[in-house]
This record gives C-alpha cells, sequence and structure tokens, in this order.
C-alpha cells in the first residue's frame, strides 16, 4: 500500500530574495540565524542576503565546508544557542542547507547525534528542529525541500539523516542568486538535479505525482543545462534549472539509488575532496547501463526517452555519457583522482547506504564492485 506526502511552501522567481522577511514574519521568525558558506561571504552574495532581511540577523556562521561535519554542525550549533536565536537560514548550495538541518537537530536533540542517522534506525530519534527557511543559491541538490541531510560523522561514517522534520518550512527560489555560477559548477549542480530525477523515477517505489515530477524535472534540465552552461546569464535558462532542481528534491521523496549510494560513499574520504554532483554525473551512465541489462524497469526507461526527446531505441546510458561530455565533466572516477584502492572501502560503505534500498535493482557488494569498476 502507497504512502504519500507532499512537502513545504515555496516562493518561486526572479526576484524572490525580496519576499524574505515575509516568509520569515509568517513563520514567526523575528531572528534568524543565517548559515552560509566561505564562498558566497567572498563573492557579494551574502551581502545580498543581508540587505533583503528587513533587521540585522541575530547570528551568522559562514564556515560550511563543501562536505559537511559533525564537527563543524556542532561549532555552528554553539554559535547559535549563544545568538538568542528563533529560526535557521540557510543560504546556499546543499552543504549550507544540510549543515543547517545538523545544527538544528544539535539544538533540539540530545545525546548522541549518530543515533539519529539512517532510515529507520534513526527516524524515530528525530523530533521537530527550529523554524528553517532555505535560500538556494545552486539549482542542483533541491535540499530546500529535501527531508535529508547528508553529514560527515566524527566516527569517519557519512551519515544520512531523514525526517519529515528536516523539509525546510519554506523555500525562497530566486534565480537570480545563480546567475553568477560558473560553467563547471553549473554543470555539476545540474547533473546532481538530472541524476535525482532519473533514479526518482526508476526506482520502484510506488508515488506516481513524485514520479511525474521527476519525468517533468528530468525533460527541463535535458532542454536548459546546457544553455545556461554556455551562458550564465541566460535568464530563461537559470529559472528553467532552478525549477528543474526543485522537482528533482520533489521526485526523490519516493527513493534514489546506487549512483547516490556510490557518491556518497566516495564523497566521504576527505582527501579527495569530490563534488557530489560530478560523482553522480560520472556514475549515472554505468548504473543505467547495470539495470538495462538486468531488463528492469523497461516502461520506466521509455518513460524517460520520451521526456528527454530520444528515439525509442535511444541508448540512456549513452546519452548521459555525450551530455556529461558536452558541459565539460570528466568521463570517469579516475580523472577526478579516485583510484583502485578507493573501491573497497566505498563500496562496503554504499551497501549500508540508505539510497541502495530503492536502487531499481537490488545492489549487494558484488555489484557496487561492478559499478566501481566500469566508472573507474
Amino acid at each position: 500500500m502507497a504512502q504519500m506526502n507532499y512537502l513545504t511552501q515555496c516562493t518561486f522567481d526572479f526576484g524572490a530574495l525580496t519576499q524574505l522577511p515575509k516568509v520569515l514574519k509568517g513563520l514567526g521568525v523575528a531572528r534568524p540565524f543565517v548559515v552560509t558558506d566561505p564562498g558566497l561571504k567572498a563573492n557579494g552574495l551574502l551581502d545580498r542576503l543581508l540587505a533583503a532581511l528587513a533587521e540585522p540577523p541575530a547570528g551568522l556562521f559562514s564556515d560550511t565546508p563543501a562536505n559537511p561535519t559533525e564537527s563543524t554542525a556542532a561549532k555552528a550549533a554553539d554559535a547559535y544557542r549563544a545568538s538568542g536565536a528563533d529560526g535557521i537560514l540557510a543560504f546556499g548550495g546543499g552543504s549550507s542547507m544540510d549543515l543547517a538541518k545538523a545544527m538544528g537537530l544539535m539544538v533540539t536533540h540530545e545525546g548522541p547525534f549518530e543515533r539519529l542517522g539512517g532510515s529507520k534506525r534513526g527516524m524515530k530519534f528525530i523530533g521537530a528542529i527550529p523554524p528553517l527557511v532555505a535560500v538556494p543559491t545552486t539549482a542542483g541538490t533541491g535540499s530546500e525541500v529535501s527531508p535529508g541531510a547528508v553529514v560527515i560523522l566524527d566516527n569517519g561514517m557519512k551519515e544520512t539523516f531523514v525526517s519529515a522534520h528536516l523539509v525546510p518550512k519554506a523555500a525562497v527560489c530566486d534565480p537570480e542568486l545563480t546567475l553568477a555560477l560558473p560553467p563547471l559548477l553549473t554543470a555539476a549542480t545540474g547533473m546532481d538535479a538530472m541524476t535525482h530525477c532519473i533514479e526518482a523515477v526508476l526506482t520502484p517505489v510506488v508515488h506516481p505525482p513524485a514520479e511525474a515530477i521527476g519525468l517533468d524535472g528530468a525533460e527541463r534540465i535535458a532542454l536548459w543545462l546546457e544553455r545556461a552552461v554556455k551562458d550564465g546569464g541566460d535568464r530563461q535558462a537559470r529559472w528553467h534549472m532552478m525549477m528543474g532542481s526543485f522537482e528533482g528534491a520533489l521526485a526523490f521523496a519516493k527513493g534514489l539509488g546506487a549512483v547516490h549510494g556510490l557518491s556518497h560513499a566516495l564523497g566521504r574520504i576527505h582527501e579527495l575532496k569530490l563534488h557530489h554532483g560530478t560523482l553522480n554525473a560520472v556514475i549515472l551512465p554505468h548504473s543505467l547501463t547495470m539495470i538495462a541489462e538486468a531488463g528492469a524497469a523497461q516502461d520506466k526507461f521509455a518513460r524517460l526517452r520520451r521526456a528527454l526527446n530520444l528515439a525509442p531505441d535511444a541508448d540512456l546510458a549513452q546519452y548521459i555519457s555525450e551530455l556529461n561530455a558536452r558541459i565539460g565533466l570528466p568521463r570517469s572516477l579516475s580523472a577526478m583522482g579516485v583510484k583502485q584502492e578507493h573501491g573497497e572501502s566505498a563500496i562496503n560503505y554504499a551497501v549500508n547506504d540508505i539510497a541502495t534500498l530503492s536502487n531499481a535493482i537490488p545492489f549487494d557488494a558484488d555489484k557496487y564492485r561492478e559499478l566501481f569498476r566500469r566508472a573507474l
């Protein structure tokens, strides 16, 4: 029996940032605490956010790392408690939003942080966090409407925290904030969103509304991603890419798959500093090939081909590989610095990742070894 839940309030369009004070007031937030990253502080976008607020924020944490960590979230939580804030304002890409969610958990939940991670294991311990408003500055993760956060724990594990309580109370999506994204980051975050849409469609979990949204998101990204990469000032392309990212996260309410399982596993390798969206882009064609070789999800492959305006007999994996090449992304994990010796520990981690549970076909360690070999 299917159980379907949907999601959060969103203010979406060019100029949406001007509505931020109204959104915060509607949630009863008078003293927001801003969580962002050093890049947005340096490039001036943080100044635009602060200018949009009716009053200065209660506090600000701008040291979000590329891959959020438990220790950094703890520092942010200390600053939140000291600020007297009554809500959280996450500003940035998925990293800032995930760190904000982790911080929210820390200021409202006692005991070891790691006990809150995982799927059913941790979900039952998660309650409400302070009101969270998310303002994305990339078009990729969709964390502004996602029930999850991915954090590297102090024990070295990269854990996914999942709960309806982690869905932001509101999202303010202003494509204007993405106009300065450089081409490679536009490409990588765009393929993150494409992977969300495709994996969500292919998972066998029954959720037709989410699947339909995933198909629309994939179609939108296919039409507009290359334009956004070629011309970052293309306002129409930026609008559609932000909507495609938003739709990708709405879609993955029904689950993801092995691409994310392996991507999460490799992303936890600190010394490599691998970008999540780029990992997804590189791994996706090989996962699609393995699903197709198993003869699974043939009707869903057909629907994806129609959404992507491909021929009925087109090779979906080849399409993704060629798209990656056109937008300047690497062709392999080895081109990103991944080596054979990284494989086994990543495989052991990926098997237990929450995304693996909803993959289009069952994935065990041997299948992950094959996926890693092909992507390497």
